[in-house]
């Protein structure tokens, strides 16, 4: 951008239109609300991944949530679930080393490093199915049952992020989880 533009772009204040006191750019403006223009499958979702959590770690669960939004670019779940899991009592550093996770190893269980890794393999799966070393590291970590726990949990987490993704939803705004009626 030139200086001219950005000339262009200023009100009579001579700040660039619209940016707050702090500089920072306008939020952008989601799409029409899915969940209201289809609730049924909202409401059958939200009982999907309901039963999906069922018996799983929540500070797992909740490394798994931030993992997976992460790579799948929704805004709107990074921020829930780094807010829930803050409020979990998960650390700051876990939640900021989750985006390298491969280096720093020591911060996580042998378990907690397995379901990262499958959930990397099944959020990024364009390219190949999950690779059978993942998945054996994975089953070397948890029994069948447990493991079938966070491979549906992750998979709806997928879909979560993906609505969240096409509907443009517009993060900052989490209420605290007991007053959330979305996963």
């Amino acid at each position: 951008m030139n200086g001219n533009e950005v000339h262009e772009n200023r009100d009579d204040t001579d700040n660039p239109v619209g940016l707050d006191n702090l500089g920072r750019l306008p939020e952008h403006v989601p799409r029409p609300d899915w969940a209201e223009l289809a609730p049924e499958a909202f409401k059958a979702l939200v009982r999907v991944d309901t039963a999906a959590k069922r018996g799983l770690d929540p500070v797992l669960l909740n490394l798994v949530k931030i993992r997976a939004s992460r790579i799948n670019h929704c805004a709107l779940c990074l921020d829930m679930h780094s807010r829930d899991a803050l409020a979990a009592g998960e650390s700051a550093g876990r939640i900021l080393q989750l985006g390298a996770w491969r280096e720093s190893r020591h911060f996580y269980t042998a378990g907690e490093v397995a379901a990262i890794e499958l959930t990397e393999a099944i959020a990024v799966f364009t390219d190949s199915p999950v690779p059978d070393e993942v998945y054996a590291r994975a089953a070397a970590e948890f029994s069948e049952s447990e493991l079938a726990r966070p491979v549906v949990a992750i998979t709806m987490l997928n879909g979560w992020n993906g609505f969240g993704v096409s509907t443009c939803l517009v993060p900052g705004h989490c209420t605290s989880p007991p007053d959330r009626t979305t996963p």
